[in-house]
């Protein structure tokens, strides 16, 4: 079983038609999203997250019960919003911009963390967003300490988004203790160039490779690529035209999640799960919003 942790929120994404822009809304977060994949891909699956108890928040728990999760802990908080982000597309790439003060995201009660509660788990994933924040940060600290307590594999999605920081030292800082401890550790090829400093792949992929890691960076339209303990390789993707690239690495990760979960880390089985993550995170960018239920 893959339990994934983390942010569930509202998608804004704009479309500008005769100089108006109107806002369609979507559910979305990182690892919902992947939550979401995985399950899509055969997993059984789980999801923790928060809302407010708001017309955002009732959306977002209507359409999660339509995942078919095997565990689902929405969390609803009484006294914060909903978080936002709004989102702007430009030839199909997209840009943020979050509605994030004090919201219900990254307050989720750690004290509803048990992991030994969940039959057959082997996958904890943790989203990233929360790291902005203080309560985030201690949240992440307790729930990563839980997992090692466990003996669950940690997966980790970078995931960076440079406007919830005041600049990449900070963000650097706030990443490093789970960059550093991720057992399953994934990058885009813009994240572990910013993360690294290094301004070739393979520089920056030696940076933070380590023992019993399996390190994954999505390459955009070029496809992903893999290393672990001495295997590695790239796995191209199929050619298509983005309608919208949010959730594509989402859908890359959970997908590849799914087709890992209770398998040995062999070439074999890392290449054919990123095949399958390769076609997921593609088709992820033929329609609008990040997944489709």
């Amino acid at each position: 079983m893959i339990l994934s942790i983390g942010e569930i929120l509202v998608d804004l994404i704009g479309e500008e038609k005769n100089g108006i822009t109107k806002y369609g809304r979507f559910c979305g977060g990182a690892p919902f999203n992947v939550a979401v994949n995985a399950k899509q891909s055969g997993a059984k699956t789980g999801f923790i997250g928060r809302v407010g108890k708001d017309p955002f928040g009732k959306f977002i728990k209507d359409y999660a019960n339509k995942a078919g999760f095997e565990y689902l802990n929405i969390q609803e908080d009484e006294e914060r919003n909903t978080t936002l982000a709004v989102v702007s597309l430009t030839n199909g790439e997209r840009d943020f911009a979050f509605f994030r003060h004090d919201t219900a995201d990254f307050n989720i009660d750690e004290n509803e963390i048990d992991l030994n509660k969940y039959e057959d788990l082997t996958i904890v994933h943790l989203g990233s967003l929360m790291l902005s924040e203080e309560k985030g940060q201690k949240f992440a600290s307790s729930t990563l300490k839980k997992i090692r307590e466990a003996n669950k594999i940690f997966s980790f999605d970078v995931n960076f988004r440079k406007n919830l920081y005041g600049d990449i030292e900070q963000a650097k800082k706030a990443y490093k203790p789970y960059i550093d401890e991720a057992d399953i550790l994934k990058f885009s090829d813009d994240e572990i160039f910013a993360y690294t400093g290094e301004s070739s792949i393979e520089k920056a992929v030696n940076a933070v490779e380590k023992e019993n890691r399996l390190l994954l960076v999505t390459l955009g339209s070029c496809g992903s690529m893999y290393k672990y303990n001495g295997l590695s390789g790239f796995i191209p993707t199929e050619k298509v035209i983005p309608v919208d690239t949010t959730g594509a690495g989402d859908a890359f990760f959970g997908t590849t999640l799914a087709n890992l979960d209770g398998k040995e880390f062999t070439e074999e089985n890392i290449e054919k799960a990123l095949i399958k993550g390769n076609e997921a995170g593609a088709k992820a960018t033929l329609f609008k919003g990040a997944i489709k239920l």
